[in-house]
């Protein structure tokens, strides 16, 4: 497809990385002729150093025969304004990024209105990110699938574990739990594993289940914790905001420190039920005043990346709080994933996998279409969700009976409020909510799973 991204910020540079190794013809346009430099001399794309809003620097990028159109720029009325310029100038879809809490409220009208395909709000999305998190502590990644019904949840295993050792094919006999492992991140390697494979301290697994069977499996391999009563975060900007609101109304107890005192005020007015405490996250014996020895729930968001890894490797030392980092710009994923982080988000990776997941779906066969997409293990993996729309090669088949590419995993069938988790005997069919993780290649229907 030919997409025109406006803005080329961190979430702008990533939407570059992804969309230009899928084979998109990508133009990309901003007023700083060093950012558009970089990504010149980085991937394959054309540049333009202008303003997104105005009408010739479009045309040049080709805005009349564009598919797509990103604005992403750290200013959401001029990424309305570009998104409204290029739907008047030609006939793309049009996506913006809005982030102020003050729009939250009129996303519909605002797409309605100006014809978007999507907002996207990074800070909101991370939020949520967060909240699932919190909700479910003994996992480091929570996503959910089919409306919410099935989730797949990414944990740990730590030394001592009982998993350490066991086959795969004795997890359901040795803890009879309705769970089915999809993938193993072992190092740098990505693993849709058989049932041959056998579980290590350190591996990263993801398991879709529903809630209560991944609540029973989690208390059998003796990591259950339960949902975090009380919160302490670290800076007061926007994801502290959406995050707050979330946590608050669960009935979870909030503080949030930040050491701007019209941050501090402006907090107060739009979170009464919260304690807002002004100061330095960073000072040791602020966060000991505050409780963060007791804490069950800490999330470092300030706007530093290193102040985020500092906090958070301070309070698992002094607590045993769940904890949460926010990493925007670092990119040293290797050397972080070697710390003892609790969870880790990315909001510039989350934002452009929502985009992406859009993109993906603009390639809707009449078979199936994308619904939901995440990105697994710096993207070697992914996890998506195809509705499946007409009878096809995959429908009415047992699953056995299918030559699937290999690296490829069918991890849930929703069907009808019953969430199934499939053997070889089961059968796809119209309708089906389906959920499906694959590594080493790339697709938007689900048809390209299957092999020659």
């Amino acid at each position: 497809m030919d997409i025109i991204i406006v803005g080329c910020g961190k979430v702008g540079h990533t939407l570059v990385e992804q969309l230009s190794s899928e084979d998109h013809n990508i133009v990309v346009i901003d007023e700083n002729p060093n950012k558009i430099q970089y990504l010149t001399e980085k991937f394959d794309v054309i540049s333009i150093v202008g303003n997104g809003i105005n009408h010739e620097t479009l045309i040049d990028a080709g805005i009349e025969t564009a598919d797509l159109l990103i604005a992403v720029t750290g200013d959401d009325e001029k990424n309305l304004l570009c998104c409204v310029v290029a739907k008047k100038t030609g006939h793309c879809n049009t996506i913006a990024r809005v982030r102020n809490p003050i729009y939250n409220g009129e996303i519909d009208f605002l797409k309605k209105e100006f014809g978007l395909a999507m907002i996207i709000n990074p800070e909101q999305t991370a939020a949520s990110e967060i909240s699932r998190i919190f909700q479910f502590p003994a996992a480091i990644r929570v996503d959910s699938f089919a409306k919410g019904h099935v989730e797949l949840l990414h944990f740990k295993i730590d030394a001592g574990s009982p998993l350490v050792g066991l086959k795969l094919l004795n997890l359901h006999s040795s803890f009879h739990t309705n769970v089915l492992v999809c993938t193993v991140i072992r190092g740098d390697e990505v693993i849709i594993p058989n049932g041959a494979f056998e579980f290590k301290e350190n591996d990263i697994v993801s398991i879709a289940s529903q809630r209560h069977n991944a609540i029973s499996f989690f208390r059998k391999i003796g990591i259950m914790k339960t949902k975090v009563g009380n919160a302490i975060l670290a800076g007061g900007g926007k994801i502290s905001y959406y995050l707050a609101r979330t946590l608050l109304q669960s009935g979870i107890r909030v503080t949030i420190i930040d050491i701007s005192h019209d941050r501090c005020d402006h907090l107060c007015s739009l979170l009464p039920e919260a304690t807002i405490i002004c100061g330095d996250a960073t000072d040791q014996d602020l966060l000991s005043q505050e409780g963060l020895e007791n804490a069950q729930g800490f999330a470092a968001l300030t706007g530093l990346d290193e102040e985020n890894i500092l906090l958070s490797l301070y309070a698992n030392k002094v607590s045993k709080a769940k904890t949460v980092t926010k990493i925007n710009r670092i990119t040293f994923s290797s050397v972080i994933n070697e710390l003892d982080l609790g969870s880790t988000i990315y909001p510039r990776i989350i934002t452009a996998d929502y985009i992406l997941k859009y993109v993906r779906s603009m390639n809707n066969s009449k078979d199936s279409n994308v619904e939901t997409l995440y990105k697994m293990a710096n993207g070697k993996a992914e996890a998506l969700e195809f509705i499946i729309k007409a009878d096809s090669e995959i429908t009415g088949t047992p699953l056995q009976n299918l030559h699937f590419r290999p690296n490829t995993l069918i991890c849930c069938i929703y069907r009808g409020g019953q969430v199934i988790l499939p053997s070889g005997q089961d059968i796809i069919q119209r309708g089906d909510s389906v959920l499906v993780v694959i590594s080493g290649y790339r697709i938007s229907d689900i048809l390209e799973t299957l092999g020659d």
